[in-house]
């Protein structure tokens, strides 16, 4: 076993959802930080590390565009997906009470979804890069009166105080991550599971490609959980999707309409299939 086998790459600081992902979904693993999702992909395509963290979609912010342009330029695998509640923290320097703050500072996705909260405290918000990195400048530069807003790991890693969980105005906000690796790790089909399989493709020019391509898996009863679309070039002439099925490429319905999607697209890529998440089955028995 190399060290690189060992490591799972994901792109923040230390102490970012991220990095809060890999050390709940792979403890064991040595979570390495990288400054773009690019690097942090091609970590694993190059074999520096066997696992990549990566987000592609916020319950609230929505999809994470530049991963849909960047995975056809790898050839990497989906082998998992994990879903990961936000709890954003109000952090501060120890010792300090609530009433002492006057500016607080986060990436600005996070203050929009604090904003009510911020409000009530009367503090001013200043814009930063990154959650864990606004936590990472404070403990370096320790500013009396100032917060940031970080993850519960950040505060533990900086060494800061926790003023306030759930410090966001709406609970429920989630984001969806998903696993990255070189190699295909096909899950064995079990009929009591739930798998979902994400496939990428561009469809032929002929009207109703898309509806045709797609048909394949409304007549053959299967559920398509995801699609989204995307520009595969520079062109803006053609365009590329990509979809999420619950379903096993083993199942006969999926083969049957896999035959139909090859019919009516092209470039036809299977990036993964895995094990549907708890959260998924969680939120199918809520609506049930």
């Amino acid at each position: 076993m190399t060290e690189a086998d060992n490591i799972i790459a994901y792109q923040g600081y230390p102490g970012a959802y991220s990095h809060l992902s890999c050390s709940r979904v792979f403890p064991q693993m040595d979570a390495r930080a990288c400054n773009s999702f690019v690097e942090a992909m091609f970590m694993v395509e190059r074999g520096e590390a066997r696992l990549a963290m990566i987000p592609l979609e916020n319950s609230t912010a929505g999809r994470v565009e530049e991963i849909y342009r960047l995975m056809p330029k790898t050839q990497l695998h989906i082998i998992g997906e994990h879903f990961e509640p936000v709890n954003h923290c109000l952090l501060a320097l120890p010792g300090t009470d609530i009433e002492d703050l006057r500016t607080i500072s986060s990436h600005p996705q996070a203050l929009a979804q604090c904003d009510s909260n911020i409000k009530a405290l009367g503090l001013t918000p200043i814009a930063a890069l990154d959650t864990a990195g606004s936590a990472a400048e404070l403990a370096a530069d320790p500013q009396p009166g100032h917060a940031v807003i970080a993850s519960s790991l950040a505060a533990e890693l900086y060494g800061l105080q926790i003023l306030r969980e759930n410090f966001q105005d709406k609970s429920g906000n989630t984001t969806r991550f998903i696993i990255l690796a070189k190699e295909s790790h096909m899950p064995a089909l079990e009929a009591e599971s739930r798998y979902i399989t994400t496939i990428m493709f561009a469809v032929r020019n002929m009207p109703a490609a898309l509806y045709k391509a797609l048909g394949g898996f409304a007549t053959n009863g299967l559920n398509l959980v995801k699609l989204e679309s995307y520009m595969e070039s520079d062109t803006m002439q053609a365009t590329s999707f990509h979809v999420d099925v619950v379903a096993h490429p083993h199942e006969q319905a999926m083969q049957f309409a896999l035959q139909e999607l090859h019919f009516f697209a092209r470039e036809v890529r299977i990036i993964g299939t895995y094990p549907a998440h708890p959260f998924r089955l969680a939120h199918v028995r809520t609506e049930d």
